[in-house]
């Protein structure tokens, strides 16, 4: 296992971002989040895996497979963070620290986005902050990667 070594996932349709409901989720692409997570991890002196897919079968095994080469998961489940049970599943599974961003803030928006089944195997949770979310969730996982 890497001690330095972040994955970074991203859920279904964030690879639409700067598109998709500029208004709701920012102009910052994926492109553009993750060039900006890959130079503030080598800041942290952390290294940074990004992973996104629309398919939840292909989230749950790179999560698997992070049990063995990642020290934490910085994730944003996207609409599975609503509806996915498996998720959870894998997440508590792997047994690493876990945070979870949301470039919106779930809980001020239809009542069907504001629970997070995942939010049980978070260690914490960053939303309404948009791309900025993903920084600080790589500086709080870095201070507890360093206790």
């Amino acid at each position: 296992m890497n001690p330095n070594k972040i994955l970074l996932i991203h859920g279904p349709n964030l690879n639409l971002l700067g598109t998709r409901e500029p208004e709701i989720y920012g102009k910052d692409t994926l492109a553009d989040i993750d060039e900006k997570m890959t130079q503030k991890a080598e800041e942290l002196g952390l290294s940074v895996e990004t992973f996104q897919t629309n398919h939840e079968g292909a989230l749950i095994d790179r999560i698997q497979q992070a049990a063995g080469d990642c020290s934490g998961i910085v994730i944003n489940p996207g609409a599975y963070t609503h509806t996915s049970i498996a998720l959870l599943d894998a997440l508590l599974a792997v047994d690493l620290p876990v945070i979870e961003v949301h470039l919106s803030n779930i809980h001020r928006r239809e009542s069907f986005r504001q629970h997070s089944y995942t939010a049980k195997a978070a260690t914490g949770i960053i939303a309404g902050l948009g791309a900025t979310g993903y920084l600080l969730a790589l500086e709080a996982m870095a201070g507890l990667l360093a206790e």
